[in-house]
């Protein structure tokens, strides 16, 4: 059995972006579900992520997670800890070989950042929330902490819900355009009355231009593709239910 990833040429480093394909978990949660806080086995899970950690050629015990909480807050890992005990967090750097940064996602952005001639490499989880709130801005700071240079710092944005499957209310909107980013550029008419729909990976894209020198996306939607990804916004439409989740994985 194998697990079953996308990668991007422009992240010159050991990484995948899981699909829901190639794993142990049933039902709802087939098969590739990496989530601790689903209600799936946990069992299957960790036998899921030690399937992550050997597409990539990585130990399954140096595969580390957080329990993400839609802030900003990054966490410098110098040695894994056990599995399921990760900090309070939403964003992931280090410089420890061997170590590998895992980002759980179900719509949210993934964003693997890689400066390979320093050796460091990161990990956020960018949902409207965290990407208002700084998170990967605050990602490339705490690299930079490790000796990474902006201008050799690639992200790639992985697997998200994408603008047309993206419906958001005036109060989501409001709140991004708060920040000031130019934010209505992200933001076309809805199909329905004062309802947008929301770019996410545009301006997480946005958020990081000022930041570093190279930024790609992989372009695709969670949300439209039941066979390959899990999708919050598909679960909901739907009328609820259990969901497993996606990881995306960069080594160092």
């Amino acid at each position: 059995m194998t697990a079953e990833f996308c990668t991007s040429d422009e992240l010159a480093i050991r990484h995948g972006f899981f699909t829901r394909r190639g794993g142990v978990s049933e039902g709802a949660y087939a098969s590739l579900n990496c989530s601790l806080s689903s209600g799936d086995d946990p069992a299957r899970v960790a036998a899921n992520r030690a399937l992550v950690a050997a597409a990539l050629g990585a130990d399954a015990a140096r595969l580390v997670g957080l329990t993400q909480v839609h802030g900003a807050d990054v966490a410098v890992v110098t040695e894994p800890w056990v599995f399921g005990a990760g900090p309070r967090a939403d964003a992931m750097v280090t410089d420890r070989p061997g170590i590998a940064l895992g980002i759980i996602t179900a719509d949210c952005a993934p964003v693997l950042f890689a400066d390979p001639e320093a050796g460091v490499v990161g990990a956020a989880h960018a949902g409207w929330r965290g990407a208002v709130g700084g998170v990967l801005e605050a990602t490339v700071r705490a690299m930079r902490g490790l000796g990474a240079r902006p201008e050799r710092i690639t992200a790639v944005i992985g697997p998200c819900i994408a603008q047309a499957s993206y419906e958001v209310a005036a109060d989501m909107r409001d709140a991004v355009l708060a920040d000031g980013v130019e934010a209505d550029r992200f933001f076309a008419p809805g199909t329905r009355p004062e309802r947008w729909q929301f770019n996410l990976a545009g301006y997480c894209a946005a958020r990081l231009a000022g930041e570093i020198a190279r930024i790609s996306a992989l372009g695709l939607d969670t949300a439209a593709d039941h066979e390959r990804f899990y999708s919050h916004r598909r679960r909901t439409l739907a009328g609820g239910g259990p969901i497993g989740h996606q990881i995306s994985v960069v080594l160092a």
